[in-house]
């Protein structure tokens, strides 16, 4: 597997991808992108897309269901899909971390093109109503799970630990090969908690069984809290929530609630698809926002208004074509992201100098991460995920 821009698929990509004339505007008959599972709420939000864009240009959307980030990758990567519809592992693979600090990974130049953005659900956990958690700190001795090969649902619930001041050290990690059979171990008994959308549908299943429910609040007057959690997920904004299930049933006690959230899903791709491509499927999607979130109550962040386009990670340019022609667009942008591209510049040479020490295993990712943060210091630039 290739590391960073892989120019080697770009001819690959023209033919069995997205075939279409690369001076069109139009999309192609085919799209293509990996979501979560075909329970999750991101892989719905794919649903209501394709069924939106069949509708209007007689596009037809392939969802390619993965169990975990890297899985949710490798597509993407091997030029099998055009996008990946991800979750917080968009943030994970551009920086190079957990399962993506590998020599097989490294820092990835993955670049956003539109998100469901800023909505009214949150990310939340499927926590058993009985344990008697109050604030994030009673988690202290609690049985978390901790979902293998999926390190974005894993630093999620890091953020949340962090919140009430608590690392993975303080509780008791029950390990599990999935998200699903996380969830089924909350629901069994087997574990008290797996992170988790307020709107999937598997928290229905938590709050109907005999544990019950409990949604946790992050208070959005702590900044110390909100300061640590945001060192472990970047993405994490304050969210009033009040889309998702079992609302009620919360640390506040009322709806909305002062949660946390962060687009979802976050789709990504790589700079070698091509700009016209980017441009008409992004003006595709978020013209027609209406019509998915008509479709899909929860795919309710697709408008221009939703986005975030100041962000953690730079757009596409075929997504900024369409952004500025609608005016959305502004030089603030401009600079934020080409100092995003620079972070994934300063990245590129951080991972040829850890990878020049042709170290392995183990070693190679500690020295990795402590090379990594030596340059993103040295430039001046934030070091989340020590």
């Amino acid at each position: 597997m290739k590391n960073f821009i892989l120019a080697s698929i770009a001819a690959a990509l023209a033919v069995s991808v997205i075939s279409f004339s690369a001076s069109s505007a139009d999309l192609p008959k085919r799209v293509s992108w990996t979501a979560y599972g075909t329970t999750s709420s991101g892989y719905a939000n794919g649903v209501a897309i394709g069924n939106v864009l069949k509708k209007n240009y007689g596009t037809e959307v392939r969802l390619i269901p993965g169990k975990n980030d890297v899985s949710r990758m490798i597509p993407v990567v091997k030029g099998k899909a055009d996008l990946c519809a991800c979750g917080a592992a968009a943030i994970l693979v551009q920086e190079g971390v957990f399962d993506f600090a590998s020599k097989k990974w490294g820092p990835q130049r993955v670049l956003n093109v539109f998100n469901n953005g800023k909505g009214r659900n949150g990310i939340t956990m499927a926590l058993a109503g009985d344990v008697g958690v109050k604030k994030m700190s009673d988690l202290k001795g609690k049985r978390i799970a901790f979902v293998r090969g999926a390190p974005a649902l894993n630093a999620n619930m890091a953020a949340g630990l962090a919140f009430g001041g608590l690392t993975w050290a303080d509780v008791k990690r029950v390990d599990f090969p999935g998200w699903k059979q996380a969830v089924d171990g909350v629901i069994n008994g087997q574990a008290d908690a797996v992170i988790a959308s307020t709107n999937s549908p598997h928290i229905q299943r938590l709050a109907a069984s005999p544990r019950g429910q409990m949604h946790p609040a992050y208070p959005h007057n702590d900044e110390a809290a909100w300061k640590r959690a945001r060192a472990q997920m970047p993405i994490w904004n304050k969210r009033k929530v009040s889309v998702g299930i079992s609302l009620k049933d919360n640390m506040q006690g009322a709806v909305p609630y002062e949660g946390t959230g962060f687009p979802y899903p976050i789709y990504v791709t790589y700079g070698d698809r091509s700009e016209d491509f980017i441009y008409a499927l992004t003006k595709a999607v978020v013209s027609k926002h209406a019509e998915i979130t008509a479709a899909l109550k929860n795919a309710d962040g697709y408008g221009i208004d939703r986005q975030i386009l100041k962000w953690v990670m730079p757009y596409h340019p075929g997504a900024i074509k369409y952004y500025k022609e609608i005016g959305a667009w502004t030089a603030e942008h401009d600079a934020n992201n080409a100092a995003l591209l620079k972070r994934q510049d300063v990245l590129g040479a951080a991972w040829k100098k850890a990878l020049a020490l042709n170290l392995d295993g183990d070693a190679h990712k500690e020295k990795w991460l402590e090379i990594r943060a030596a340059a993103l210091q040295a430039a001046g630039m934030d070091v989340p995920f020590r």
